[in-house]
């Protein structure tokens, strides 16, 4: 069987943080709005007044930076009754929103304030340790009730956001074409759904057309239809593409990037940017096509190596990168057997080779 998921209700435009009550009265009159600090200092009473005037009580309760079961606990302690939890800020704040909403069985309402990744339309969230090590990956039983992106938010956030964001979006293509090909199974655990390829096919044209213009308006904090063609894709369409289609070996390779500290530190957007040229290279992609996904990292500030994602590889990383990621259970959604062998050349060849010069 296939399973496609998704938001039921997805809202983006300049300006539209101003409708957040009138989207949200729907699901009661008492939300529990769970706020990145900075975000509730500088659109905190923005959305009290939108609640307010559509008879919704919003209560804010500041995020500790961390998503950790303790945190959790501590919110789900204080935040009394609410009909709705509303997540405002960037991954970790709409992910502790999501446990939230998770453990007390309310509806989910994620507010992006970058467009750094695909997660606001996901189910999945991330749990971390006391360490602030990952623990798990959990799930909601729904995706978020509503996902409401407003562009004047997204073009004012830090510009190396909105790069990440371009990062995790292009590689979709080639993963969800890996994952069907593979017969692969997707987030949810069934067979991947056409309507996702399509999605993945989509996203990576409208990125390779409009990225360009879409950094100039990131520059000048002003969206236009190329920036709002390019939140679209990083957002919507590259997160309904991996959900319902699947992932391999790109997002994979995070699990072994994050294993080697300098790597570690970098934005997922921008591993999984790296690891993009790596699966195409796995894939035996004539090296034109690899060329001119290069060539487009270098418009637009993305890691063409090693090198330009963190620093010069030690001893020993490269190997230990490839190591972590045949760990991962996406490894499989590929079109044929993988070693840790064939990464690590894959990933030599790319440091080496005159294309990513």
């Amino acid at each position: 069987m296939i399973v496609f998921g998704s938001p039921s209700r997805y809202i983006q435009g300049a300006g539209v943080l101003s409708r957040l009550g009138q989207e949200v009265a729907t699901y009661g009159d008492a939300a529990a709005l769970v706020v990145d600090p900075i975000v509730l200092e500088r659109y905190g009473a923005q959305m009290a007044d939108s609640c307010a005037q559509a008879g919704v009580r919003l209560a804010a309760f500041p995020f500790a930076g961390e998503c950790t079961d303790a945190e959790v606990q501590r919110l789900a302690g204080q935040v009394g009754h609410p009909r709705m939890i509303i997540a405002a800020g960037g991954g970790k704040c709409l992910d502790i929103g999501k446990a939230l909403s998770h453990r007390l069985g309310l509806p989910m309402i994620s507010i992006p304030t970058a467009a750094s990744t695909d997660a606001p339309v996901s189910h999945n969230y991330v749990m971390y340790d006391s360490s602030h090590k990952l623990l798990e990956v959990r799930h909601l039983p729904r995706n978020p009730a509503q996902v409401i992106v407003d562009t004047q938010v997204i073009a004012e956030a830090p510009r190396h956001l909105f790069v990440a964001g371009v990062g995790d979006a292009i590689g979709k293509i080639y993963e969800v074409e890996a994952c069907v090909n593979a017969r692969g199974r997707n987030i949810f655990s069934a067979n991947p759904a056409l309507s996702a390829l399509a999605l993945a096919r989509a996203c990576h044209a409208i990125l390779l057309d409009n990225a360009d213009q879409a950094l100039a308006a990131v520059d000048q904090h002003r969206p236009d239809d190329a920036f709002e063609a390019v939140v679209e894709a990083t957002i919507l369409m590259s997160g309904l593409a991996f959900e319902s289609g699947g992932l391999s070996i790109s997002h994979s390779m995070t699990r072994g990037l994050s294993s080697v500290p300098q790597y570690a530190r970098t934005l997922h957007g921008l591993q999984v940017a790296y690891a993009n040229l790596v699966q195409l290279r796995l894939e035996h992609r004539p090296d034109a096509e690899i060329q001119a996904l290069i060539d487009f990292y270098g418009r637009c500030g993305l890691p063409r190596n090693l090198v330009e994602l963190g620093g010069q590889p030690g001893p020993g990383d490269i190997r230990a990168i490839a190591a972590g990621t045949m760990t991962s259970p996406h490894i499989n959604h590929f079109p044929h057997g993988l070693s840790i062998e064939d990464i690590s050349d894959a990933m030599h060849w790319l440091e080496s080779t005159r294309l990513a010069a």
